[in-house]
């Protein structure tokens, strides 16, 4: 099921590895994975035939974390039916500090360094609370390496919206930060106990373990750090991106769980394709706390089922760009067929310079126009601000219009109502500019683009209004 072949290289390549024993669980010593220039901290727990990557919540730490018995239990648990891949995201933990949160499509890329570094071609991701929309666009972006979705206690968006109805607005999270902001809360064994009663009430009252989740938190990030993570979780929200998941998924919600509400879970799991959805009796958060056995049998028999031999992915999410130059029959006319020949080939090489920086794959190329696919919309849309930029180098002028939705795989090509909803965004776009869908703007959350507002419109063809944005130029309104 979880085919092992670059685990098998690194086996080979590396001796043997000691190990820290906590209780019957054997913990790897920390590594480290590389995820473009930041360092990702992640260990194993046990040998099983699975792999099972656990994307963890807003923060953790991977030596910490297994001091305590209750955490040790629930990975000796884990590691009797899978090899667990646990790691730190990046600014939490042992994992490398950064200058800037992490994006949701940060995150997918760390989860994808990790599974390289162990070795583990195909796993299944379980998301923990945060770490489940990060754990839900991986899904869906790399249905090839992903065995199965597990996601617990955890949720589509963070702040209200009128078919979201179960959160805070986004102006009450955001003045709660600005109060936090004039005076942070340090952690006391009052504001643990207070935490503790929202995240694991069944052991609110338990001295040692709250002197332990005081530790980790302590240790897990910092309070600056904290509070960068909630501005960007408020902006998280990946309800388009549901549909898109087609991998095999379990859902699991405590019913009365104060973080994360009953309701949402039930969301997730309507929305996903073919998802199953188990709820289960419990008020903790927490997943190592309260009734967790009932959890780790859930996960077992969803791992146990799991067929065989996947088939191939017809789809994927992917983010479509098209570009379009603008006057190119003005221009071709007053330069000449050779000179507008030599300039359109110059204009084509600039194009493919930035899809290879970015990481874009060229799908098409019609005339003087370019679709390409990326794997991640925030590097699309810097791919596309910089061809705007190289070509401008060539007197040349190009629009640039961007989607991220689910495509089908057609051999070589992509096809789809993404495609055909990324062709009139870019046809909407005003000469140098970048116009995205409201998906790929909510996708960037925490990446630091700075968008325009530019209204609802319908495009030709497909159903709807659609919410558009331009990547902001100079004095522009966000």
């Amino acid at each position: 099921m979880a085919v092992r072949r670059l685990r098998s290289l690194c086996e080979a390549a590396e001796p043997a590895r000691p190990v820290r024993q906590n209780g019957s669980v054997e913990l790897s010593e920390t590594r480290y994975a590389q995820s473009g220039d930041v360092s990702i901290a992640y260990a194993e727990v046990g040998d099983g035939p699975v792999d099972l990557v656990f994307a963890p919540g807003s923060a953790s730490h991977v030596e910490l974390m297994w001091q305590h018995p209750l955490f040790s239990a629930f990975l000796d648990r884990m590691a009797s039916f899978s090899r667990v891949i646990v790691f730190d995201k990046r600014g939490t933990g042992l994992s490398d500090r950064v200058k800037n949160v992490a994006t949701l499509e940060e995150r997918t890329d760390d989860i994808r360094a990790v599974m390289d570094a162990a070795g583990s071609e195909r796993a299944v991701v379980m998301g923990v609370s945060e770490g489940g929309p990060m754990s839900i666009v991986f899904a869906a972006t790399y249905p090839t390496r992903t065995a199965g979705l597990v996601l617990y206690g955890s949720h589509a968006r963070v702040t209200w919206a009128p078919d979201y109805p179960w959160r805070s607005t986004e102006e009450e999270y955001r003045r709660w930060i600005r109060e936090e902001e004039r005076s942070p809360s340090p952690i006391t064994p009052e504001s643990t106990r207070r935490s503790l009663q929202a995240f694991a009430p069944s052991l609110a009252d338990d001295e040692e373990f709250a002197r332990w989740w005081a530790m980790v938190r302590r240790m897990s990030i910092s309070p600056g750090a904290a509070l960068d993570l909630v501005r960007m979780n408020v902006e998280i929200d990946v309800r388009d991106v549901l549909a898109a998941v087609r991998v095999p998924t379990l859902v699991l919600q405590r019913t009365g769980d104060m973080i994360v509400k009953v309701e949402e879970g039930r969301y997730l799991a309507a929305h996903i394709p073919g998802a199953r959805y188990r709820e289960l009796p419990g008020d903790d958060h927490l997943a190592v706390t309260g009734d967790t056995e009932s959890v780790i049998r859930e996960i077992e028999a969803f791992v146990a089922g799991l067929p065989a031999d996947m088939p191939e992915p017809d789809t994927v999410l992917a983010t479509v760009l098209f570009t379009d130059l603008v006057g190119s029959t003005a221009t071709a006319a007053e330069l000449g067929d050779r000179r507008w020949r030599e300039l359109l080939e110059r204009h084509h090489e600039a194009v493919r310079g930035q899809l290879s920086r970015f990481r874009g794959r060229e799908v098409d190329t019609a005339g003087d126009g370019f679709f390409a696919t990326f794997d991640g919309p925030a590097r699309a849309i810097r791919c596309a601000c910089a061809v705007i930029d190289a070509v401008g180098e060539l007197g040349l002028e190009v629009r640039a219009g961007l989607h991220t939705g689910e495509c089908e795989l057609l051999a070589d090509k992509v096809a789809g109502i993404a495609v055909s909803i990324g062709a009139r965004v870019a046809a909407q776009a005003a000469p140098g500019e970048v116009l995205v869908s409201r998906t790929v703007k909510d996708l960037v959350a925490g990446s630091g683009i700075p968008f325009a507002d530019r209204g609802t419109t319908e495009l030709k063809g497909v159903p709807g209004e659609w919410q558009l944005y331009a990547v902001a130029q100079d004095g522009e309104t966000q």
